[in-house]
């Protein structure tokens, strides 16, 4: 007589895709032996089967016949826990939004230590450092560099936002709108993360003697067209001379508006002589302290990523021929794929 009545088609899958799903093997060896007292084998059987001992078997079985498959599954490993867990992790989570000198410390960031002696103070416990350092990433908190902001807002940032917006939604042929900005390339190489063996650091050769190079670039609100000039001097007239680009290229358009910082450049004397006698080009100048505004800044980080950052170009020559390139195949951006273009 089978020592398990025989499973139904369904319960039999069920089993099945437990066993199919889990990690754990302790748990699929014990699903194994049920399967196979269901089909009517002897605990002998499964015995010579599955490595476990008989006495093994009759306790699955045994659980089996009292809980069901919950009844196979593997007990948590370790000690059960005996501190006060989610008490230290929501603790974790409001000191962190402090500052130790809020508490009369002089450090101005947490530390393992000092955060184990705050919670200690404050739910009466004794945890050790360690233990905090521990539990940090199960609050969902990490060690990473903080970013800098500052105190001051420009007063007129709505208006300036709002004027960008409507000229955003009215962009079209005769209406072209633009992100405009200026960039640096130095000879002497960004350095950024690369893949390298394990315990090595990759050196970047760098010339010594920086040299620099300006370029100015526009791009397009709408299609992701980009325009650019370049000089060796970050001056008026290299802002002037990406105008008159933009001027030939949009001869039909009854305006070009252009999104824009604050820099000197976009607001000296020869801009503005410039500006009286092209009435068409409007300049919106974009919020204080906030580079996000102009996309362009996306570009520019895409031309560091791409070329400038770790580089092994000797001389400016060389490497402006690797800029240029990347400008010229850039457009439409972003999505043009220079990511993974050839030279």
């Amino acid at each position: 007589m089978a020592i398990l009545p025989p499973l139904c088609r369904a319960e039999r899958k069920q089993l099945q895709k437990l066993l199919h799903k889990t990690k754990d093997k302790h748990f699929a060896r014990r699903l194994i032996a049920m399967l196979m007292l269901h089909q009517g084998q002897s605990i002998t059987d499964v015995h010579h089967a599955t490595g476990a001992a008989r006495s093994s078997i009759g306790r699955w079985l045994a659980w089996y016949t009292e809980s069901g498959v919950d009844g196979l599954k593997s007990l948590t490993l370790g000690r059960p826990a005996i501190l006060p867990i989610d008490p230290i992790l929501l603790c974790l989570s409001l000191l962190i939004q402090l500052c130790p000198q809020d508490f009369g410390y002089q450090r101005s960031r947490w530390s393992s230590e000092l955060l184990a002696m705050v919670i200690n103070a404050q739910l009466k416990l004794s945890i050790a450092a360690s233990t905090v350092h521990r539990l940090l990433p199960k609050a969902g908190i990490v060690w990473r560099r903080s970013a800098p902001t500052l105190r001051i807002k420009d007063p007129h940032q709505d208006e300036k936002m709002a004027e960008i917006n409507q000229a955003l939604e009215q962009c079209c042929v005769e209406h072209p709108v633009f992100y405009e900005d200026e960039v640096d390339i130095d000879l002497n190489p960004k350095i950024g993360a690369d893949w390298m063996p394990k315990g090595q650091q990759k050196r970047v050769v760098t010339p010594g003697n920086n040299r620099k190079h300006y370029i100015a670039g526009a791009l397009h609100a709408s299609t992701g067209k980009v325009l650019y000039v370049s000089s060796d001097s970050k001056a008026s007239e290299l802002f002037i001379a990406m105008l008159e680009k933009l001027k030939r290229h949009y001869r039909k358009a009854k305006t070009i508006t252009l999104i824009l910082d604050n820099y000197i450049i976009h607001k000296s004397r020869k801009t503005v002589a410039w500006l009286k006698h092209n009435p068409k080009f409007r300049l919106l100048f974009q919020p204080v302290y906030s580079p996000w505004v102009n996309k362009i800044e996306r570009l520019w980080l895409a031309l560091h990523e791409t070329v400038t950052r770790n580089h092994a170009c000797r001389n400016m020559r060389e490497l402006l021929g690797m800029v240029w390139h990347f400008m010229g195949t850039v457009s439409p951006f972003p999505g043009s794929g220079h990511g993974t273009a050839k030279m």
